[in-house]
């Protein structure tokens, strides 16, 4: 009996030095968007609350909750000693976790970074802009270049004894030297103009050859530009991650998103909100908008009418995790709850009410 008993209140202490006993509720801070919080009056709930709630009750830990206005607001009142804990889609990224005063639990839910693109066709002058990219640009000096040389040397070698087709005259000369260039490589062959000299014909012999090989590489930029015209994509960030980089995207202040669009060096329009920044977007003021690819999903189920697309492509993974300070006697219980309702499948089943 009394081995029974010292069993009994062994396990008792266990528990009470798992999750220490307070005199007042712990103060937790919420912050993110649906379906992870949701606000309704002055209830939350959402699968962050609920996976939040499961882990009180199997520690018998008391609480109240706090409204956060942005994740970095709450982030930084943890920091301060503010909040014991701050709940929420709240992304463990490398810039947090440099933070000396800020740790986080174990990630309860594996996500990714979503990119929403304009799901019509961009305005007829974004599509011209196509034509102004280095590619076409480039393409066109290679092949104005590629011309002028061939011009000039065929003017050089004809201007004595076939001054009728190529003039002495600099200009005149070079002018219709450049001609017979574009026509012999465009294989149109014309006729009106060609070389009588041996020079002239060795010159031409050899540009014939290399414009086989080189029509290709120096006319890519240029289909390229045309394909993109004539499919109402515009240049830049549509096709891939990397085409992001230089465009204006909209993020919400203070989340994840920011950090990985000032990480790939994008122009960055930050609003409050997922609802302000598809508003940018759909207005035509940026080129795509970053967020977490759950909430993004959930946002344009509950509202199919919008003018948006998400991309194919992600940017990053995102982990969430609670945010305490380190140290914390929260720390342990936290992470074992955590990993035993991820074993349990508990997790998987609370999100699966809310995204499925």
């Amino acid at each position: 009996m009394k081995r029974l008993l010292s069993c009994v209140l062994a396990s008792a202490s266990l528990v009470l030095s798992a999750f220490p006993l307070r005199a007042e509720p712990l103060k937790v801070g919420v912050i993110g968007t649906a379906p992870f919080v949701m606000q309704n009056g002055d209830q939350f709930e959402g699968i962050s609350l609920d996976v939040w709630r499961a882990i009180a009750a199997e520690n018998n830990v008391q609480f109240e909750l706090v409204g956060q206005a942005t994740p970095a607001a709450g982030i930084d009142a943890v920091e301060q000693g503010r909040l014991d804990l701050l709940v929420g889609p709240i992304s463990i990224t490398p810039a947090r976790l440099a933070r000396p005063d800020v740790d986080f639990t174990q990630p309860y839910f594996f996500a990714k970074s979503g990119v929403l693109l304009p799901l019509k066709a961009p305005p007829l002058f974004r599509r011209l802009q196509v034509f102004f990219g280095w590619a076409a640009v480039s393409s066109v000096l290679a092949l104005i270049s590629v011309l002028a040389t061939v011009g000039v040397l065929i003017w050089c070698a004809e201007r004595r004894q076939n001054s009728v087709q190529f003039p002495r005259a600099v200009l005149p000369g070079v002018a219709n030297g450049m001609w017979f260039a574009l026509v012999t490589l465009t294989t149109v062959g014309y006729g009106d103009k060609a070389p009588v000299t041996r020079v002239g014909k060795g010159i031409t012999a050899v540009w014939m050859v290399m414009s086989l090989i080189a029509v290709s590489s120096i006319t890519a930029g240029l289909a390229s530009a045309f394909t993109l015209f004539l499919s109402g994509a515009s240049d830049g960030g549509i096709q891939s991650a990397e085409g992001l980089k230089e465009q204006r995207v909209a993020v919400v202040a203070g989340t994840s998103g920011e950090e990985l669009a000032r990480r790939g060096e994008m122009r960055i329009i930050a609003v409050k909100q997922l609802a302000d920044a598809i508003e940018q977007l759909e207005k035509g003021h940026v080129e795509a908008v970053i967020f977490d690819r759950p909430a993004i999903r959930y946002h344009l189920k509950a509202n199919p009418r919008l003018g948006v697309r998400l991309a194919p492509f992600s940017l990053a993974e995102e982990t969430y995790g609670f945010a305490l300070q380190p140290n914390s006697p929260l720390r342990t219980p936290l992470d074992v709850s955590v990993l035993k309702m991820q074993r349990s499948k508990e997790i998987e089943t609370i999100a699966g009410r809310y995204l499925f």
